[in-house]
């Protein structure tokens, strides 16, 4: 009996804050933010969105030509979520073609990587929302190779100021 607890003891400590053993590693986007700059980022992400991040997921995506903004509500019936989500995703495409990246520039207490030369070439980017059933995606694309690196940045950023645990390398969209 005491192999038994003791084998049991040896694998739960290899399992994640906020990890299922379902769950895929490196998927820790809504472990508590334990230091000051997350929890800010949370927050100001929450005043400037209107979604709280705790009622929602965030994916960031790297794409061969550009990426996607994802955000969809944790609970498919929490409607309220949804529609909060899908204006809020309206805003941002209209925000970005227009070269305006005040939002992320809030949410972060920084610009960007890559937020400058979008803005520079915000006329060679393409924003589109698509609606998703529980929420959306803002999806990004560019045939600029400059404007495509900026793109990346500005992503591979997000990723790690939101924890998404998404993958930093171009792949294709799920």
């Amino acid at each position: 009996m005491r192999t038994s607890i003791f084998i049991l003891a040896l694998a739960i400590p290899t399992l994640g804050y906020g990890q299922s053993a379902t769950q895929p590693a490196g998927h820790n986007q809504h472990q508590e933010a334990t230091d000051p700059h997350s929890s800010d980022v949370d927050t100001r992400g929450d005043q400037a969105m209107g979604v709280s991040h705790e009622k929602s997921t965030h994916h960031f995506r790297l794409l061969a030509d550009g990426g996607a903004i994802e955000l969809t509500a944790n609970d498919p019936n929490d409607m309220v979520t949804r529609d909060e989500i899908k204006s809020h995703l309206s805003h941002i495409v209209q925000m970005f073609a227009n070269g305006n990246f005040q939002i992320p520039m809030f949410i972060h207490d920084t610009v960007p990587p890559g937020v400058p030369v979008m803005k520079s070439k915000h006329a060679s980017i393409m924003y589109v929302f698509e609606s998703m059933p529980s929420g959306g995606r803002v999806r990004i694309t560019t045939t600029d190779a400059e404007a495509l690196k900026a793109v990346h940045q500005f992503l591979t950023f997000q990723i790690e100021e939101h924890r998404t645990g998404d993958l930093h390398a171009t792949g294709p969209l799920s």
